[in-house]
């Protein structure tokens, strides 16, 4: 059922609207679980639309098997999607940096205490991200060190291939994520592919990771498949590769490749010259999670994140 959790008059006659799809089980279930899905809080991540249709596809071919509630939340940022903005157009504000919200504040804090309030009371919820066009991920699960304990047990049913936990930030507490940890939600937040694509290996992986975690919790009573044993680490053993000058970053290795140290990973080339103006090589024995997509390069940016001590 298509429901509508917030609702705002914009100019010249339209609406922003935010919704959600809640399916629930045909048959009588007492105290049912309920898993929440939210993604395109940034309108320039795309690879969680691609998970909202797959997963609800499979539970309405197979609806005897849903034994709980399913809150689908394709669009949190619904202006965004529609004209491409990672932020809420207009505002200049990027829509995961102003949770919990506010009752009586601006549109967008309004918008965010409302889906705050839709969601508390739920058993899980499973906050998809892609990454930025200039980056590709792999696909993982990031918990702030302060949650790990609590979330690193579900976050082992969700199928990927790495569970990154970070160190807290002062950022982090305007975040979805930690507004809803911290009103007592266990939220996971995934990360893989790459801005403004949708990558479908990685959409069927994440949608299997869903709905193991959802048969965990009771909400699913249907096969599965088994899941993936991801590498667990912390921001120690993460290496950063930095661009050392401008130019054209063209790799030589392949996203999620294993590493050995001095091994060569690209090189920084000058279409104007001719010339290898950085030549980038590995400073650890790893697994390559991050690499540069988009090629044009200034000196800082970021080209590989390599996970240290994986053989």
């Amino acid at each position: 059922m298509i429901e509508t959790v917030v609702a705002s008059a914009l100019p010249v006659d339209e609406m922003m609207r935010i919704e959600k799809n809640r399916l629930e089980p045909d048959h009588p279930v007492e105290h049912p679980k309920r898993i929440v899905i939210v993604t395109g809080t940034h309108g320039d991540e795309l690879e969680g639309q691609f998970c909202c249709y797959e997963v609800i596809r499979r539970i309405n071919e197979h609806k005897e098997y849903l034994n709980g509630i399913v809150d689908v939340f394709p669009a949190l940022n619904p202006l965004g999607i529609d004209t491409i903005t990672r932020g809420i157009p207009k505002f200049d504000l990027d829509m995961n940096r102003i949770f919990p919200g506010n009752l009586d504040g601006s549109l967008a804090e309004y918008t965010a205490h409302q889906v705050i309030e839709d969601i508390k009371g739920a058993d899980l919820c499973v906050d998809i991200h892609s990454s930025n066009i200039f980056l590709r991920e792999i696909p993982q699960i990031r918990i702030n060190e302060e949650t790990a304990e609590r979330l690193v047990p579900l976050a082992l049913k969700m199928n990927v291939d790495y569970i990154w936990i970070h160190a807290a930030a002062t950022v982090l507490e305007s975040t979805l994520a930690y507004s809803l940890n911290t009103a007592g939600v266990p939220t996971l937040v995934a990360e893989m592919g790459v801005g403004m694509r949708i990558t479908k290996e990685y959409g069927y992986q994440l949608t299997d990771g869903i709905f193991s975690v959802m048969k965990h919790l009771g909400v699913w009573t249907g096969p599965v498949g088994e899941v993936r044993q991801p590498i667990i680490s912390t921001d120690g053993k993460v290496s950063f590769l930095n661009a050392e000058a401008s130019g054209v970053f063209v790799p030589c290795v392949n996203h999620s490749n294993k590493v050995k140290a001095g091994e060569h990973i690209g090189d920084i080339i000058s279409p104007v010259t001719g010339e290898i103006i950085h030549s980038v090589d590995s400073p650890v024995d790893g697994l390559v999670f991050t690499l540069r997509e988009y090629p044009i390069v200034y000196e800082g940016s970021l080209l590989a994140r390599i996970l240290g001590g994986v053989d």
